[in-house]
């Protein structure tokens, strides 16, 4: 089941959030993701809209869309990748939106790959601001 955040989850996709972005940048020092986790959950999470899929009463996954259209978090338990859960969270967000933005490392290959399957598309790159690491922004329209 795909449902809004509630406050009580906050600390779960975060612990999610940082598990998964370590493991899928690990090209970025593990520092980096650590000091930023407080402006993740204080900024980044306020600032969105934020769904969780949940199974049994566990949360395994997260997608954060800010100004209804750009992804700015899309993360899924690292002991649940690779079940169709962010397939589960982009087709969610899909049928809510009529176009969705997103920025993504270009040395994180699994997810740029995982995007362009799922029908993003490379419209720029460039480098990340906070970073210097180069990112692609990916962009996919709903045809509905």
């Amino acid at each position: 089941m795909i449902r809004k955040l509630e406050n009580r989850d906050i600390e779960v996709i975060m612990d999610i959030w940082r598990e998964s972005t370590i493991k899928a940048h690990d090209f970025i020092e593990k520092s980096y993701w650590i000091n930023n986790y407080s402006v993740v959950k204080d900024v980044y999470i306020p600032m969105s809209e934020v769904f969780v899929y949940e199974e049994d009463n566990n949360i395994y996954g997260f997608i954060g869309i800010i100004e209804s259209e750009f992804i700015g978090a899309l993360f899924v338990d690292v002991n649940k990748q690779g079940l169709g859960i962010g397939s589960k969270l982009i087709e969610f967000a899909l049928d809510k939106y009529r176009q969705l933005d997103l920025t993504v490392y270009k040395d994180n290959k699994a997810s740029v790959e995982f995007y362009k399957k799922k029908g993003f598309k490379i419209i720029s790159q460039q480098e990340n601001e906070d970073s210097n690491f180069m990112e692609y922004t990916m962009r996919i329209k709903n045809n509905y």
